[in-house]
């Protein structure tokens, strides 16, 4: 069994409603970004005692002194290579990312679902979609204990899902609505913050389980709102949402300050998006002029970085 050199690629994700309390059973409803993306090479190493080395998010080197952040990449080498029945194969792997991790897109997730179809790609080995949900799912335990799964299923999906209880449904439902994506600049820690709210609802049940279970039925909720391109009461669902994230402690003051300002801007709605404790908020908006509005006041309010997404383009406008 001899690897080539191989490829695979993955995108950004954005969780619209729903995050922790998905971990808990509820639904949540999560979108690709398809104009942000993540890319991985895998290259076999020959001959010697080299072991291979890792180059990605401004750090290469030798694979056995990588940080403790690449754990999941890693991992996702290693499943992934059990998969094809080479699990001694040596691999240098590269990964390219068009959106910074840590920050509530997927980062991780993505990477790890891009390094896993590259070696899949490099043995010419086939793999089911579920096949390859159920590798990513294990390299990303690596990074965040306990994940829910919705990080690998939409940093590879198509179009906005519905996720609940591990079951992945296609909305097959475009937003119509500018998505204005700002950086906070903070890292977050998902495992962190899921190992906060799992805290809470096993010390404070009857309060945590009132908000998750609140969480869970604004999403159910938006799926009506996207089906009827209602996207003003998907706004005040959104907002809603990151008032209860607030009150479970996942927020902070950047993010809670992004928010207000994107509000103050004319957003329709805004959140963060992801695990929190830091990484990104989205705000929702009717039009372009709009969203530039927005992603101006968010910037002013501290925003280390902004995008502008127009989802029914599945691009990047600004």
């Amino acid at each position: 069994m001899i690897p080539h050199v191989g490829t695979g690629q993955t995108v950004a994700k954005i969780i619209l409603l729903g995050e922790h309390s998905v971990v808990y059973g509820y639904p949540a409803i999560a979108l690709p970004m398809h104009s942000l993306k993540m890319t991985a090479r895998v290259e076999p190493v020959r001959g010697g005692h080299d072991e291979g080395t890792l180059t990605g998010l401004g750090w290469s080197g030798p694979i056995s002194k990588a940080p403790a952040h690449f754990a999941s990449i890693l991992r996702a080498r290693e499943v992934a290579a059990e998969f094809v029945g080479d699990p001694d194969g040596l691999l240098s792997i590269t990964t390219e990312s068009e959106f910074p991790a840590q920050r509530g897109l997927g980062s991780s997730a993505a990477a790890a679902g891009a390094v896993i179809r590259a070696v899949l790609n490099a043995y010419d080995a086939k793999a089911t979609a579920h096949e390859i949900f159920t590798l990513t799912q294990e390299a990303e335990t690596i990074a965040h204990g306990q994940p829910s799964g919705l990080d690998a299923v939409t940093t590879s999906a198509t179009s906005p899902v519905h996720f609940q209880a591990g079951r992945t449904t296609d909305l097959g439902l475009p937003l119509d609505a500018w998505i204005v994506i700002a950086d906070s600049g903070i890292h977050g820690s998902t495992r962190e913050t899921v190992g906060h709210v799992r805290s809470l609802y096993e010390n404070s049940f009857r309060e945590t389980q009132e908000s998750l279970s609140r969480l869970g039925k604004i999403a159910e909720g938006a799926v009506d709102n996207l089906r009827s391109s209602d996207i003003s009461q998907l706004g005040i669902k959104m907002t809603e949402s990151h008032g209860i994230l607030a009150d479970l402690g996942v927020s902070t003051v950047q993010l809670d300050e992004l928010v207000y300002a994107a509000l103050d801007a004319g957003a329709l709605g805004g959140k963060l998006t992801g695990g929190g404790g830091g990484g990104c908020v989205i705000a929702l908006a009717h039009s372009y002029e709009d969203a530039q509005r927005i992603s101006d006041a968010m910037r002013e309010a501290g925003a280390r970085a902004t995008w502008t997404h127009a989802p029914l383009l599945n691009e990047v406008v600004a």
